[in-house]
């Protein structure tokens, strides 16, 4: 059994791993705006070429690399075209929309950021 002592040192552990496994998963400079376009628009828009070019300075290369991440990670569903063979559509999933939350607290947070870096260098 342990002792009262050690039980907030485990639940500290606990949640710094769960503070890992998220950044993880959602860290880097595109998971969150992929899931965030995504989101936005319908599936049928959302094919690769249309994502990357919406999605301004990403590579060919790191989309297809975030986008299996996030499909790996159920949080994207990858679709073959029923209209055009060998091309697919990507949509965010109901459990990739859970973390619409976390990115509308960090945009909302980048926001008031840059106004108060702004006003402090003003």
């Amino acid at each position: 059994m342990e002792s009262s002592e050690e039980n907030p040192k485990s639940k500290c552990k606990q949640e710094l791993m769960a503070i890992h496994d998220s950044l993880d998963v959602l860290g880097g400079k595109w998971k969150l705006q992929i899931l965030n376009y995504l989101s936005n628009r319908t599936d049928s828009e959302n094919n690769f070429t249309k994502i990357k070019n919406e999605i301004g300075g990403i590579s060919a290369k790191m989309l297809s690399k975030e986008l299996r991440i996030l499909e790996e990670n159920l949080l994207v569903r990858r679709m073959p075209d029923q209209n055009r063979q060998s091309a697919v559509t990507y949509a965010i999933t109901s459990y990739g929309k859970s973390v619409l939350p976390v990115s509308d607290t960090l945009l909302n947070w980048g926001l008031k950021h840059r106004r108060i870096i702004k006003e402090t260098l003003r």
